[in-house]
């Protein structure tokens, strides 16, 4: 390690990655210390500029250990998840050579070197919104940029794998399956890319956010508890998800959204069934999420064919994919017609994320919510039932690209001269 006529230094990079979530869905592990998964899983990649995590990595000769701060807060790196991750990127590290600082760091050398880590958020940390999984990816793909890795997107998502399962998928944009594998060390459980984001950008995907509290029963001990008392978990594994993951493909392929459709709401309904048929059962969807779901289907099933997907992952939060925008205003018009915001919310604050979809469903303001009138599926004789307040948010989103470097220094989590949160 040189230093340009003994000046201190800090090197660092930011990075941001997506979320994702399955529409194939990962649920056991046939190992948990190398979080290898029972079944292939396939996902959309959500986009960044709604839902993602910011990273930054900073090395320096002057940190005394490896910190991390999430959300502004310190917290333990400790874990054998993060563990895991730290040494294998620390062992693929190449040579580093920044002339402009006057540093060289050798392969040698990272293995002394500390780093500061500092990762955000922009949606509720632990609330079925698959924070983990973007910030795993993204704390990898960082600090692969940081230590000069040679290893390309798939490599890494077997290293991310190691910190979050579902992170592996959150190193690529558009459509990402996750190949189980079948090795006992794991090398060849990866992510690929069946198709980019831009294969099918009709899709636009709502997602309510019914809860934002963190989840009773974590997605780590709830799938321990079904792969050991679940009598169904394992006919899903080895009969039902291999014909599923062919034709999901095969749908995306094609952009065929009625096969799509019925596929994912399937897959997301059996996940369920088997978090019901675990001992004890696991409640992750709550009353307000089979209410997203009945109105999903009588909408359905009154077009004769499907206008709207619907997942959940381990928790209670609806995932909505309509296959094009006039869908999805459609949609956001039904959402808001039976789960309006309480009376002192503000309409800006309720509906984030691509507000321009509110414009297409003609609602400015809540005088338009409350002038919604009932969908036309609704029989006339039957009262409806609102559910105000039910809903915390709701997010306007669609497929979107995978991880990128950011080098705008203004959007950086530490300090350049410091390597401490800003």
């Amino acid at each position: 390690m040189t230093e340009e006529s003994g000046n201190k230094w800090v090197l660092m990079v930011t990075a941001q990655t997506p979320t994702n979530i399955a529409v194939i869905k990962y649920w056991g592990k046939r190992d948990e210390k190398l979080i290898l998964p029972i079944n292939d899983s396939i996902s959309v990649t959500l986009d960044p500029s709604h839902l993602c995590t910011t990273t930054s990595v900073a090395v320096s000769p002057d940190f005394t250990h490896d910190r991390m701060w999430l959300n502004g807060k310190e917290i333990s790196l400790s874990g054998g998840r993060f563990q895991n991750c730290l040494r294998e990127i620390r062992s693929r590290a190449s040579e580093v050579e920044d002339d402009e600082k006057g540093i060289k760091i050798t392969k040698k050398d990272w293995e002394k070197l500390h780093v500061h880590i500092a990762s955000y958020n922009n949606f509720p940390t632990a609330a079925g919104l698959a924070s983990s999984a973007a910030g795993f990816a993204c704390l990898v793909f960082s600090l692969a940029k940081l230590m000069n890795l040679k290893e390309d997107q798939s490599k890494l998502s077997a290293i991310a794998r190691q910190g979050s399962g579902s992170a592996c998928r959150s190193l690529y944009g558009g459509f990402v399956k996750w190949i189980m594998g079948k090795e006992e060390n794991g090398s060849d459980s990866m992510a690929v890319q069946l198709a980019d984001e831009n294969h099918w950008d009709d899709l636009v995907i709502i997602i309510a956010v019914v809860s934002s509290r963190q989840k009773e029963t974590s997605s780590t001990s709830g799938m321990l508890e079904t792969v050991e008392t679940s009598m169904l978990i394992q006919h899903r594994a080895k009969e039902v998800v291999p014909k599923r993951i062919i034709q999901m493909e095969e749908a995306i392929k094609n952009r065929d959204f009625p096969s799509f459709a019925h596929l994912a709401c399937a897959d997301s309904n059996q996940f369920h069934a088997v978090c019901l048929d675990t001992t004890p059962p696991i409640f992750y969807m709550n009353d307000t999420s089979h209410r997203i779901i009945s109105c999903v289907e009588k909408w359905n099933r009154s077009e004769g064919t499907p206008q709207v997907a619907y997942t959940f992952d381990a928790g209670p939060n609806a995932v909505l994919i309509s296959h094009n925008r006039k869908t999805a205003a459609h949609l956001l018009q039904r959402l808001l017609f039976y789960f309006p915001p309480n009376s002192d919310t503000d309409l800006n604050s309720y509906v984030i994320g691509d507000k321009t979809i509110l414009q297409d469903a003609g609602i400015q303001d809540m005088k338009d919510v409350e002038a919604l009138a009932p969908p036309p599926e609704i029989k006339d004789n039957i009262p409806t039932h609102k559910y105000k307040g039910d809903v915390s948010y709701f997010i306007c989103t669609r497929p979107g690209r995978g991880p990128v470097l950011l080098t705008d220094g203004s959007q950086a989590l530490l300090d350049p001269k410091t390597g401490l949160p800003k």
